[in-house]
């Protein structure tokens, strides 16, 4: 049975939307990984989110009911920032949550972040370490993305977004800067990276049910 990998994400100006294509190309590459792009609902009014310029809703990309967060083996979210945190989007997708976290439903599940601020010190890490909580209290395994990138990361040749903690990219204070190559690029990694993690996880826990069954 396929692994499969959720990659759910709020985005404003359509940077996080393209952060989360590139991941779910980094998945398809893994065998035996099933990737499916997701988005949260809206919040905002149309009269609103039309004075802000915002980019239409990808219909492309169906919008995921909270309760079924459940049915992934891993999850990557994707949001951007609004001082240092998550968007108030993604947040109430969280908040909606509280049935799978009474049932801890999601403990034990990968997961992942990956974002977009508006300048470089717009909250790169801050915005992911604030996301965190959120995945602990689900008792899920956070998987940052490391430097497994390797030369990719260390560059400073140009301006980049991306971190440890996962992909990124910079919107620029207007949302008129559109991610660079080299940040589509970790983002295809991180997707590659994480769905081999999710699939060895997912291999070792059904080896260690049928281990359970066979000695029941």
């Amino acid at each position: 049975m396929a692994t499969k990998i959720y990659i759910v994400y709020y985005s404003t100006w359509g940077h996080v939307a393209a952060l989360a294509e590139e991941i779910k190309k980094g998945a398809d590459e893994v065998s035996g990984v099933e990737a499916t792009v997701w988005r949260v609902s809206e919040t905002l009014p149309e009269e609103v989110l039309g004075k802000m310029g915002a980019a239409p809703a990808r219909q492309d990309h169906p919008v995921l009911a909270p309760r079924d967060l459940a049915d992934a083996d891993g999850v990557l979210l994707g949001f951007p920032t609004r001082f240092g945190m998550m968007a108030a989007q993604m947040k109430a997708f969280l908040d909606a949550t509280g049935g799978l976290w009474q049932s801890q439903a999601l403990a034990g599940k990968p997961a992942g972040v990956f974002l977009s601020t508006g300048t470089q010190g717009g909250g790169q890490e801050t915005t992911a370490l604030t996301a965190v909580t959120q995945l602990t209290h689900h008792g899920m395994l956070f998987v940052p993305l490391g430097y497994t990138f390797g030369a990719g990361m260390f560059g400073v040749d140009e301006v980049r977004g991306g971190s440890p903690y996962g992909a990124g990219t910079f919107a620029g204070a207007d949302g008129s800067r559109t991610p660079s190559e080299a940040e589509l690029a970790i983002a295809r990694h991180q997707g590659t990276y994480f769905a081999g993690i999710a699939k060895k996880l997912k291999a070792g826990a059904t080896a260690l049910a049928a281990e359970a069954s066979a000695s029941a």
